[in-house]
């Protein structure tokens, strides 16, 4: 029995390249944000260890959405800039993240 490939990643992150059978469509920008976590995630390596997974989970997953959404093949992350925020009311924590990418289409 023959094993398939496993199917090309449809996002790739900075220094990662997708195929070069590929043209940029446009460049986007997309926000997304982790799973809160109760108090502050300042000085707690487990906490930010834990948003910063959610919030990666979450980019790609939306960046893959939007690949669709938009007609491209691949994305392309080309930079990122992560924020922690805090409620004080809920005493709750996150990490809000907006990453730049461009669209590309397989030629």
């Amino acid at each position: 029995m023959k094993e398939t490939p496993p199917p090309a990643p449809v996002v790739y992150w900075h220094r990662e390249l997708p195929p070069l059978a590929s043209e940029i469509v446009a460049e986007h920008f997309l926000e997304s944000t982790s799973d809160r976590v109760p108090g502050t995630i300042s000085h707690r390596d487990d906490l930010w260890s834990t948003c910063h997974a959610t919030l990666m989970r979450h980019a790609r997953e939306r960046l893959e959405q939007e690949v669709v959404r938009l007609g491209g093949t691949y994305a392309h992350v080309l930079d990122e800039s992560i924020d922690v925020q805090h409620d004080p009311v809920t005493d709750e924590a996150w990490l809000k993240g907006r990453f730049t990418y461009v669209l590309l289409k397989r030629t």
